[in-house]
This record gives C-alpha cells, structure tokens and sequence, in this order.
C-alpha cells in the first residue's frame, strides 16, 4: 500500500469507530502482514478498544505503545497552551510504530469528551500531523437522511479547509428506512460513502461486560458463559414464589450473595425447558455463598449459567450496569461474526484498498517540520559551537538539547561562570564540553593560522591576536580546523560579527560566491522557502540566480521539492522595467546554468501560491499555484513580507539560515527565542550532515 497510515474517527460517542477499525484492520490484515493499532487519547486507563484490537487480531504489542495520553493529562496540557508539546509527543509515538510496522491503524476519540473549548477538532489536527488520510465515521441513530448528509458537508467542509485527505465516509446504525432514502441520495458519491445498518444484538450488554466494567469476581461458570447476552437487568427483591413469575429470556438477576433461595431458583428455572433461558446472576453485597453450597452448584449437570461477584449492594449494582455502553470482548464470537459480516456486506474492500493505494499527501505541519529536525540530528550528532554561553537563552536551548541528545555541544567561556548561571537556571550542561578561549591551548595556534590566512591582506600579527579574542573569531576557527562541525551565534552580536569572520576564514562553496539566507517559514499545511531576508540587500541578476540556486540546494537537503518562484510585481511578460528585468535575467542564468530546476519568473506572490489565479495568469506553469521557494528581488521586499505573513497567519519562522559558505554557520536574531536557538542548531547539524554527503 502507499499510505502508511489511516485515521478514523467521528463526531460523537457510540458512532462505532472501533466497529469501523475492526472491518479496517480484518482488511488489513489479509493483505499485510505486520500492523499496529494506536489510539493517541484514551478515555480511560485500561482502553477496552485498545485490549480487544490487541486480543483479538493477535497484534504484537503491548498495551502502553497504543497511547500517548489519557483524555485528563490532555486537557490539562492543552488548558496550559501546551498543544505544540502534545502534537510533538503523539509524532515521536506514531513515528517509533511506524519504524517497526508495514501500517498503522490510528483510531481518534470523541471530540464531545473533551471539556476544553478547542477552536477545532483536535482528531483533525492529529491526523494533519501523521499525514494520515481520513475515515469519517457518522453515528445516523435517530437522525434523518436531511440531518445526515449536512453533517457530512461540514466535516468534509472542514477537513478540506485543513487539507486532510478524506478517504471515505461510513454512515453507521441506520435503521431500514433511513437506509433505503440514504442509500438514493449518495449514489455514485466521492469519496464514497457506505451505509451499515444498526444491528441491534450489537447494542446488548454480554455478562463479560458486566464482569470487565464492575470489576466482578466469577464465581461459577465458564467462558462461554461470559458470552451471554443481557437483555434486561432485573433486581430479585421478590420472594421465591412471585420471582419465578418474573423471569425473561435474557435476564441478569441481581441479587445480594446471601439469597442461597433465589441463586438456587435461578439456576433450575434455566435447566428448566418450561422457563426462559436466563443470561447470568450477579451476587451484590460482596458476600460469597458459603462452600457447600459452591459445592452443590458445581454438582449441577449443564448449569451453563455465569455467577459473578461484585462489592457494590444491589442498587448501586443496578444503576452501573444502566450506564455501561456495549462494546466488544476478545471472546465475543457472536457478536464479532455479526459485525464482520454485516461490515464486508456493507464496505467494498477493493474501493477501500484503492483508494489506501492512490492517497497522496503534501502536509508538512510545523511541529512535523521539527520533529524530522530532531530525528535527523539525533541519528548523526554533530558538534556544534556556541560562542554566546553567557545568554540565558543558549543555555535554556542547549538544555533542551543536551537532554534530547540531538547535538554534541560546544560552549565557549568561563566554565565556573557557566556551571553557576546553569545551576541557578535549574538546567543541566553536564554533557556539554565548555572551553574557555583564554586559557585554551588553541587559542595560539588559531591565532598564527589567522594570520596566515589574512596576511596577504595586510593584516598583521597583532590585529590577529585582537581578533582572536572575539569568541565569534574563535568558534569559527574551530569550525574551520574541524574541532567543530557548525556555529550558531547572533543572540548577542550582530550578523556582520557572525558573517565577517566566516567569510574571511569558512569562504563560499563554489561555485556559489554569495553567502545569502533563507527562511523556513512553516504554515499551518506546509513548509515553504523564502530567501533572501537577511542579508543582501539589492541583489543583482547574476546575485538573484546565485540565491536560487543555493536555496533549492538547501530545500533538497530538509527534503523539499524545489519549485522556485522569482518573485516580482507583474508576472510573465505583464510588466516591463529594471526591477522586473532584473529577476527575468535572474530566471534565465539558473535556467541556462540548471535546467533541471523547476522556475518560473518573473512572478507575483498570489500566481506562485494560489492555484485559482496560477490557471488564470500562468496556467501551463509547472510552479505557479505550487511554488515552494520564493525568492524575493530584495531585501526591504523580503523581510518586511516574511514578517506580515509571520505574523498575520501565525506561522513559524525558522531561520535565517546561512547558505553558501563551505561550513555551515549561521545567525541568529538578536530577538531569538529559546526555540528559535533550538531549530536553528538542529538545523545547522543537519547542513553539517548534507556536506559531508
């Protein structure tokens, strides 16, 4: 199958999502060999769905890899504005199955259980974050075919506007009649939609149930006796001779556990062919009949009835099992067999497997953006050195870090100086290695390497010696001689302190000559490029084609598809000028010098984004309407519109980040947060990684 992945969930409770995930993953099954279930919020500590998917379709898992939390620690976190920490958690669990499984069956929760007033399904907004295609599953009981197909709308409505992929729509528990109207009104729907009808020995309690929900005892009988179905709970508050008149087929007697008279009743009246056949007895009170009488029922051929045990009295029994929802057991083979059967009737597994085959997903949410950072600098730990260590926020950062062990630390300054300030932050830099420049025995060999370097400039040994002293100086010396792989500063200095040293000791990459950067700007569906924001100012055409080409290399090396954008005020050949000139120029020196690039320019922002006005203005365009990296024609036009955008769709600016320069080093606003730090040296890890590839 292509997708690796599906998500099914619904609206409201009793919708039959674990009814669905069982016909899923009986499919499956037949075609893969190696699946997992996850349930990302459980309601409950011992999850029933999760038990019975593992029980029944033998998965190899234990119960605590099927969850990331309970429905209580998340309303919590998200009542702290925690929910980047919870997407982040449940994306590091479904990614840690997905290594080890061909598929993963993830089941939602009923968004109605959560308290916390969400501005949006919380079900959409994980299945965003697994690039997981969308199973909608509808509760129909009690509704018209009118109120239906409105709520099927609005969902689709929704997950449109998040850009989930909607693979297909189960409408379930419809009776007859509904059935017969619905099924004319979706003919021929897409995605498609498949009516089941309300089966009604589906919604009867099993004594099982009772047993697993009261926590009972089983006193007597077996398991197949567990399989029995409760057609009605009845209290035996009667005496012997008017109780009998009582019974009913499917009967749970309640009854206290001294009632010796109505457990023995009970049991003959079912041995009885003139007496209905009763479901099971429930003993109340905690009171266990005595020995001899245990003695005497298990002398009774063919009692075939369960006797449970439960502390609660006979009332409070009474009124748990009025509130217990029908739901599956591992030993149901009845009811299992009736909802497999009535799921193949009603599903097409071949429309199913197709469509699993043919989705296809272009999300990249923030919080996926970063935990691919994590991982990817975790699997080939670079070292990477910061000369700002006296600023609280590289320290917080490299906490973070440090205890993720996604990067090997370098901190430069007074090691006593930064234990006491980490000590007082609570953090712990333990594993991090600090070096004090003015008492290390490099600082004397980078200085004579510095002026060997710079020379033939005119610089003299003196001024080398001055410049040394500048931690900027001496962490890119470290870069350079290898005793680092990458620096991150600019907390504290400006971009010409983090730049000017690395242009006189790193120098460009040929055949790259201009250092430029670039932004990572991460929208609610997506990752796209924009560059250059920083750091030249009024590029000219040959400078605007060197900032292309260096960005679609660094898009490459973070895994996204170069579609390149120049960006200008008219598009095509609308506008005529020096600034438009400029950026066709621009276009046909990457053309000419990259023909396997996908560009297009000059270009306005709304035909390299928006699909709609892209078929107007550019409509044969292989990038207008799906541009992933936008190259703006100067600077003012580049950071004032990275910074609108930033802050008027809420999206995540990772960045600027150097390119261009043979080792990375990169710069950070003097306005960074702890955040920004964390993503920039991943980052700078990761581009350590793609130079030695």
């Amino acid at each position: 199958m292509s997708v690796k992945n599906l998500y099914i969930a619904s609206l409201e409770p009793n919708a039959g999502s674990l009814f669905v995930s069982m016909g899923i993953m009986e499919l499956l099954k037949s075609r893969l060999g190696n699946i997992a279930f996850y349930k990302p919020i459980i309601s409950e500590k011992n999850d029933n769905d999760i038990h019975f998917m593992i029980e029944h379709f033998a998965l190899e898992q234990i119960e605590q890899s099927c969850f990331s939390y309970s429905l209580d620690a998340l309303e919590s976190l998200l009542s702290e504005n925690r929910e980047s920490e919870v997407i982040e958690t449940i994306i590091e669990q479904y990614h840690v199955l997905e290594k080890v499984y061909d598929f993963v069956l993830i089941q939602g929760f009923d968004p109605s259980a959560l308290s916390t007033i969400l501005s949006h399904n919380f079900n959409h907004t994980i299945a965003k974050n697994l690039q997981s295609p969308y199973l909608f599953v509808v509760n129909a009981k009690a509704k018209s075919s009118e109120h239906l197909l409105h709520e099927i709308a609005m969902e689709r409505l929704s997950l449109k506007n998040e850009h989930i992929d909607l693979l297909s729509i189960i409408v379930n528990r419809l009776d007859d009649d509904e059935h017969r109207c619905f099924e004319r009104q979706t003919h021929e729907h897409s995605p498609p939609i498949f009516l089941i009808r309300e089966l009604d020995e589906l919604n009867t309690l099993s004594i099982a149930e009772v047993k697993r929900s009261l926590n009972a005892d089983l006193i007597f009988g077996t398991q197949e006796d567990l399989e029995r179905t409760i057609k009605q709970p009845k209290i035996a508050a009667m005496t012997i001779e008017h109780l009998i008149t009582h019974f009913e087929e499917g009967d749970l007697i309640i009854v206290p556990g001294d009632r010796l008279d109505v457990i023995l009743s009970v049991i003959y009246a079912n041995r009885s062919s003139d007496f209905p056949s009763i479901a099971g007895i429930l003993l109340t009170g905690g009171i266990i009949p005595p020995e001899p009488f245990l003695k005497l029922i298990r002398g009774i051929s063919e009692c075939n009835i369960a006797i449970l045990s439960v502390t609660n009295d006979t009332y409070q029994s009474a009124i748990l099992i009025d509130h217990i929802v029908p739901s599956f057991c591992p030993i149901h083979d009845r009811k299992i067999a009736l909802s497999m059967g009535e799921f193949m009737r009603a599903v097409d597994s071949e429309t199913i497997t197709t469509l699993l085959q043919t989705s296809r997903t272009d999300i990249i949410t923030p919080s996926m953006f970063q935990y691919g950072l994590y991982q990817r600098s975790h699997h080939n730990r670079k070292r990477i050195v910061l000369p700002e260590s006296n600023d609280e926020r590289i320290l917080r950062a490299a906490d973070m870090l440090l205890r993720r062990e996604a990067v090997e630390l370098i901190l430069l300054g007074d090691p006593i100086a930064i234990v006491n300030q980490a000590g007082m932050l609570g953090l712990d830099l333990s594993k991090a290695t600090i070096i004090d420049p003015s008492n290390s025995p490099l600082m004397q060999i980078y200085v004579e390497q510095f002026y060997r370097l710079r020379k033939h400039k005119g610089m003299s040994l003196h001024t080398a010696q001055d410049a040394m002293t500048h931690r900027t100086y001496f962490a890119t010396m470290m870069v350079h001689n290898g005793d680092a792989d990458g620096m991150v500063s600019g907390a504290i200095h400006t971009t010409q302190d983090t730049i000017l040293p690395a242009l006189q000791i790193i120098k460009t990459s040929l055949p790259i000559t201009l250092v430029s950067s670039l932004l990572f700007m991460c929208m609610s569906n997506n990752v796209l490029v924009y560059a250059d924001c920083a750091v030249n100012q009024d590029p000219n055409a040959e400078e605007l084609a060197q900032i292309a080409i260096a960005s679609a290399l660094t898009a490459k090396q973070f895994g996204i598809e170069p579609r390149i954008a120049m960006l200008s005020y008219s598009t095509g050949d609308s506008g005529h000028g020096s600034d438009v000139d400029k950026v066709r120029e621009a276009t046909q020196i990457v053309k000419s010098l990259h023909p396997e690039l996908l560009i297009e320019g000059p270009i306005q922002y709304d035909a390299a984004i928006d699909p709609d006005v892209a078929r107007i203005k550019l409509p044969e365009s292989p990038v207008a309407g799906c541009a992933t990296i936008f190259i703006f024609p100067d600077l003012n036009t580049g950071n004032n519109t990275y910074k609108a955008v930033q802050r008027s769709s809420n999206a995540v600016a990772i960045g600027p980040i150097l390119q261009g320069l043979k080792k990375p080093i990169n710069d950070l606003s003097r306005g960074c947060s702890v955040a920004d730090i964390v993503n920039t040296i991943l980052i700078t890890a990761i581009q350590t990684q793609s130079e030695e590839k």
